[in-house]
């Protein structure tokens, strides 16, 4: 049975997609020699997965020559805060407090995380 496709990033994806945020605009050649040579991915491979970045709208491309040239469509921030909407829908009952508290209890925040948050908590009332 087929994997169901995640609207968010999958590990690889990810990877992908801060080679192109990096470089700004990417051809498959490009984004292949910019991963790590003892992880990197065959050719076929990282075109499949841009192809699935391009149809989550994540990215887009053109075509130069015989080259497609992959453009981020969305900035990081607006990534992560698709991931913190999904995971806010899907993992804590569509509960930003749910989530904030799990975050609390379960990771260790330094103090100046800790203080970050009181003001942030402060100036958005």
């Amino acid at each position: 049975m087929a994997r169901k496709k995640t609207p968010t990033l999958t590990e690889a994806e990810s990877r992908l997609m801060e080679v192109v945020w990096e470089m700004g605009e990417a051809t498959v050649n490009e984004v292949v020699a910019a991963l790590p040579e003892g992880n990197r991915p065959a050719y076929n491979t990282v075109l499949t997965l841009l192809r699935i970045l391009e149809q989550k709208g994540y990215l887009r491309h053109i075509k130069e020559g015989r080259a497609h040239v992959y453009r981020p469509h969305i900035s990081r921030n607006q990534a992560r805060r698709q991931v913190v909407r999904h995971m806010v829908r899907s993992f804590f009952n569509d509960s930003p407090e749910l989530l904030l508290l799990s975050v609390l209890e379960n990771e260790k925040l330094t103090a100046a995380e800790m203080e970050r948050l009181k003001k942030m908590i402060q100036t958005s009332k």
